[in-house]
């Protein structure tokens, strides 16, 4: 992932120094509205957000109000769920953030008590869901400071305005155990699988629907297979296979022949 120099050479220093000031306040534990305070700096000075025109504090929503929101370029991208310093977060602290950015049509929600952030895509469905991107720990001693950097990145004022966290959700949905596991149970997957095995083996009798039902029953997790995620990951992998499908029936459709033109011959 390339991650902006302006940002690097902002950051690198900012978040040492937000480093210890989240080490003190740890130790002092100090409350909610104190760290709230930190981290609208934090968003300001490693982040690269002006907090006086891009944060909003207690953003109303439907008369209610989330911690903190955060607008890039008149958009807005991220909706901040924020707990206490000491706090220790949990995906119930999640639920109204997510109802929030269902309510305004925002993809991502982030979850932090300033030293722990996590940040959160909202899927659109009946009910609303949510899935982990990603979490870092900003006082992790074993954290390198270059990946704490590139996660920081995709929440920053210059990766919002390059998109950076849908890329990176892109790429990590399209690893995803799901659409791996609808990959290997797809037709095209199964069909080569048999041909190897009949290769290996030559005269052995084995269906497309044995290898389907080894793979689905032993090969393959069950929780690979089952729920809402599973479910779409297969319908995307089968839209894609229809795609193709139409694609290369389309190549292989012949051209018509234009009509043969009457000849003109004087009467």
């Amino acid at each position: 992932m390339q991650v902006s120099k302006r940002f690097l050479d902002r950051a690198k220093g900012s978040l040492r120094r937000y480093q210890k000031v989240l080490g003190s306040a740890r130790t002092r534990d100090v409350n909610e509205s104190d760290t709230c305070v930190i981290i609208s700096d934090f968003l300001a000075d490693v982040l690269g957000y002006d907090k006086y025109s891009e944060v909003t504090t207690e953003f109303a929503i439907k008369s209610t109000f989330c911690d903190l929101a955060v607008r890039a370029a008149g958009k807005l991208v991220f909706l901040i769920e924020v707990k206490s310093v000491g706090t220790d977060l949990k995906d119930n602290h999640l639920r109204q953030a997510v109802d929030y950015a269902a309510n305004e049509g925002v993809e991502w929600v982030l979850l932090t008590n300033g030293v722990t952030w996590q940040a959160y895509r909202v899927r659109f469905e009946q009910p609303i869901s949510h899935d982990l991107a990603f979490s870092l720990d900003l006082l992790d001693p074993t954290a390198r400071a270059n990946e704490l950097l590139e996660r920081l990145y995709l929440i920053s004022r210059e990766g919002a305005s390059a998109t950076a966290i849908a890329s990176y959700w892109q790429r990590k949905e399209a690893t995803s155990r799901y659409v791996v596991a609808q990959l290997l149970l797809a037709p095209d997957t199964i069909a080569v699988v048999r041909r190897q095995l009949r290769q290996l083996f030559p005269g052995i009798k084995v269906s497309e629907e044995d290898i389907a039902t080894l793979l689905a029953s032993e090969v393959v997790k069950r929780e690979a297979i089952e729920g809402d995620r599973a479910a779409a990951a297969q319908k995307l992998v089968r839209k894609s296979a229809r795609r193709r499908e139409r694609a290369r029936a389309a190549s292989e459709t012949p051209a018509q022949s234009a009509p043969p033109v009457a000849s003109q011959l004087p009467s």
